[in-house]
């Protein structure tokens, strides 16, 4: 019998739309036994075979992206006219790491001497677990969350890809454990593996909202890595879980991601690419755009061009084309999102939000957040601190560059940052001030899979993307051989 049974409220209507059930304390027992068999058969396959099934697996979840981006809609309320881009981009980056896979998993010579072969191979961990979004606090089941925010679900073929390609390129198996929001992604993935030749045990998944089962299996001593996308508060739990134990776990958090708005920008561009960095998906990714610090000499003129880009934003029906941003995930996201906007109100912010038809007109149902523009900010502000994971632009006047950067880094998080300047040199000069582990020039909220994805302080620790996403997949192990005396 099944522990629990895990129900997805649609975020557009509040009704239930999806029931899975749990995995019993008693089935989960089994899961790294049949994932630590699996790997000892995946180990040994060749990696231009892995290679291969990767790609058709690739293939097939992108001849189905649109069924795929139809239930990313239906269970996340993301708008239709951009769910599609997920899978389009979760397979492109998918790609990249295929691609870099031979140079990056092949052998690393020791220095030549005659007589000796020295060289370092990268071998699998092991069985691998890979988490998106637990619900440590156990009173929401439509998304996991901490703390202070819902945990990251909101691109979850994204994520899961980060983590996903290059620990099954690497040799290793994976338990996967998905958000009760979004409980098809990981069926759909495993489906197209399994179609693609995967064979039986090198990719299990299992759903779950409790903390207790998930504690067990993160304590299991056949699981080698654990891999936790989430909240701060999430990550927290999956460290302390994985305490008395030596495995390695990455961590992939939160962030309160600032812009710097320079006086020398063109300003209705400059308004067009932050509202965009700050709002798109309702600003529910963990990158972006959560606070923007501006010159004050432009400061007026900037708030006006913000104003006027949110002037034709329409907010409603995902499943209309022409909707800009749907609802966010839950209610308790909502309640978050509008405690931090009263907060900074309460402060003496001001409410800086255009008149727009759509803003005046939300569905009855649903959790429906008007994008809310505020100024006359200050760090004493919830809002300006922590996570609000909503669509929400905070605005603050600043003198200079120095006050800019001393702002941006008085924060836990240290995920990404973005200087918008013409003057690029003069950015990057700033970039090298500023605390966090992605740092961007007239961009931002844009993760490229050829640059490691990491985060400072609060925002994480360890890395995916990149050529140094496979590290904590692999471990090193050093062939020290002598020729025979003769």
């Amino acid at each position: 019998m099944s522990a629990e049974v895990i129900t997805t409220i649609s975020p557009t209507t509040n009704e239930p739309i999806l029931t899975r059930n749990g995995i019993s304390a008693q089935e989960l027992e089994q899961v790294p036994d049949v994932a630590t068999s699996a790997f000892h058969a995946w180990r040994s396959t060749a990696l231009p075979d892995r290679q291969i099934i990767i790609k058709k697996a690739l293939k097939i979840l992108a001849d189905k992206q649109d069924d795929l981006a139809l239930e990313l809609t239906v269970q996340m309320g993301r708008p239709i006219a951009y769910t599609a881009k997920e899978i389009a981009t979760a397979v492109k980056r998918a790609e990249y790491l295929l691609k870099i896979s031979d140079d990056v998993l092949k052998d690393t010579d020791g220095e030549p001497e005659k007589g000796f072969k020295r060289f370092i191979r990268k071998v699998p961990v092991g069985p691998v677990l890979i988490i998106f979004a637990w619900n440590v606090s156990g009173t929401d089941t439509g998304a996991g969350h901490g703390t202070r925010r819902s945990d990251c679900i909101q691109y979850p073929y994204l994520i899961l890809v980060n983590s996903l390609i290059p620990a099954l390129l690497a040799g290793n198996t994976v338990i996967l454990k998905p958000s009760p929001q979004t409980p098809t992604i990981v069926e759909q993935v495993a489906h197209a593996f399994t179609e693609a030749g995967l064979p039986n045990g090198v990719i299990q998944y299992f759903h779950s909202g409790s903390p207790t089962i998930i504690e067990s299996i993160v304590r299991n001593p056949k699981i080698a890595l654990v891999c936790f996308t989430g909240s701060a508060a999430g990550g927290l739990a999956v460290q302390r879980a994985a305490s008395d134990r030596i495995i390695n776990v990455g961590l992939e958090l939160g962030g309160k991601d600032p812009a710097y708005i320079r006086d020398d920008v063109d300003i209705a561009w400059a308004a067009e690419e932050i509202v965009d960095g700050a709002v798109f998906n309702s600003g529910q990714s963990c990158c972006s755009i959560e606070r923007v610090y501006v010159a004050e000499g432009i400061h007026d003129e900037f708030v006006a061009a913000i104003q006027n880009v949110l002037k034709g934003y329409r907010i409603g029906d995902p499943h209309d084309k022409e909707t800009h941003l749907g609802p966010v995930i839950s209610k308790k996201s909502k309640e978050t999102i509008e405690a931090h906007i009263q907060d900074a109100l309460d402060k003496g912010a001001v409410n800086a939000t255009p008149d727009n038809a759509t803003f005046a007109s939300l569905p009855a149902k649903g959790n429906f957040v008007v994008p809310a523009l505020l100024t006359n900010v200050n760090h004493n502000m919830t809002v300006m601190k922590d996570e609000t994971f909503g669509p929400v632009i905070p605005v603050m006047k600043v003198k200079n560059d120095e006050e800019a950067v001393k702002l941006m880094n008085d924060s836990e998080f240290g995920l990404t940052a973005s200087v918008w300047t013409k003057d690029t040199e003069k950015g990057y000069a700033l970039c090298e001030q500023i605390e966090a582990g992605t740092v961007f020039v007239n961009r931002c909220d844009f993760p490229s899979p050829d640059l490691a994805w990491t985060g400072w302080k609060t925002s994480g620790k360890g890395a995916t993307l990149s050529r140094f996403g496979f590290d904590q997949f692999v471990k090193l192990k050093s062939y020290h051989l002598k020729d025979y005396p003769k």
